[in-house]
């Protein structure tokens, strides 16, 4: 990797894990510390619950330890959080993204607040991802006649464990689990898969993502068992390239209603401000939305939509929309939008 940087731009994206005790969520982390050319960055407030496989795991220390992949901090007992992400953010590390694997019993609502109160420079929320027991969910967390709150606070819920499910009956177990969490968020994304197995797109940059115009991302998943590939959950991604500056309002408008299936948006825009032309870094994680300066010499417009079975046309013509050339200053209330967002992103 000598030599190479990060992907264009951006803060680094602290990703919450969560899930109920035994329902995948370390087994879902060992898969993206497999990702091919990917560098993470984990918390855990109980290094002896956390069990990440031993030839991934140089070491406990008080400081980062060096993994395969990335790094790993272990919290102490009474927090530090903001302590540990200063430590993973440092841009020596190079990292792609920081996941913080929260207890089986920590709460997702906290958890989530906790991550999106932090002000640490170098670092966004990046979406709390929960893991659901496709087996045992409905006895053991969702039992209530209201959905449980940690419906509200996910961006993407992974229903996994599916292969332990009649194979005539997944899709009605994740139909279900669904229509449970719509209840609580209509803007809540839901997958089914067996073995934690995500595609790695859908919640960071990696160095070895390729974006395509259009169709998958092309992750080489050396790792993962061959007889078990057709539970792989993969990505798609779109992307749209265009000159001058966008229409902030036509951004925005993409960007608070995203096109069915797509989960995240990445990309550079130029937007003319007063008499100056200034670029930014936009980031989409759920319902979440970041809004950075961009860094010198970043190159826009490009706008990449990430997601789970999209409609490719319909997607690029709402892209193509949302970067299309606008002719002379940007609209005052496309101003307000985005210095609202900048606001909420510091």
């Amino acid at each position: 990797m000598a030599g190479q940087s990060r992907p264009v731009a951006s803060a680094i994206p602290v990703i919450a894990l969560t899930g109920h005790l035994g329902a995948g969520k370390t087994t879902l982390l060992n898969h993206l510390l497999r990702s091919p050319g990917a560098r993470i960055g984990v918390v855990v407030n109980d290094f002896g619950e956390l069990n990440v496989d031993a030839a991934l795991v140089a070491g406990q220390i008080d400081e980062p330890a060096s993994i395969s992949g990335g790094c790993i901090c272990c919290l102490p007992d009474d927090g530090g959080l903001d302590e540990a992400l200063a430590k993973l953010a440092d841009p020596a590390r190079r990292l792609d993204a920081i996941v913080v694997e929260a207890s089986g019993l920590a709460d997702p609502v906290a958890i989530a607040r906790i991550i999106g109160f932090s002000k640490l420079s170098g670092a966004r929320p990046g979406g709390l991802v929960d893991v659901v027991d496709a087996v045992h969910h409905f006895d053991t967390v969702d039992r209530t006649q209201l959905p449980p709150a940690r419906y509200g606070a996910a961006s993407l819920i992974v229903v996994n464990k599916l292969d332990q499910v009649p194979e005539d009956e997944r899709s009605q177990v994740v139909k279900r689990v669904e229509q449970r969490v719509a209840q609580r968020n209509p803007r809540v994304h839901v997958v089914g898969t067996s073995g934690g197995r995500i595609d790695p797109s859908l919640l960071f940059d990696s160095l070895e993502t390729t974006e395509e115009e259009a169709g998958q991302l092309s992750f080489r998943e050396l790792l993962v068992d061959s007889d078990h590939v057709h539970d792989h959950v993969h990505a798609d991604a779109v992307t749209v390239r265009s000159a001058g500056c966008v229409d902030l309002d036509a951004l925005f408008d993409l960007l608070e209603d995203p096109p069915p299936g797509v989960f995240r948006m990445k990309g550079v825009v130029a937007a003319q401000y007063g008499s100056s032309v200034r670029t930014y870094v936009v980031n989409l994680v759920g319902s979440a939305i970041h809004i950075g300066k961009a860094p010198p010499r970043a190159s826009a417009n490009c706008l990449v939509a990430i997601g789970m079975d999209v409609a490719v046309a319909a997607v690029r013509a709402r892209l193509e929309l949302a970067v299309q050339p606008r002719t002379g200053p940007a609209s005052a209330m496309g101003l307000r939008r985005l210095q609202r967002y900048r606001r909420l992103s510091v």
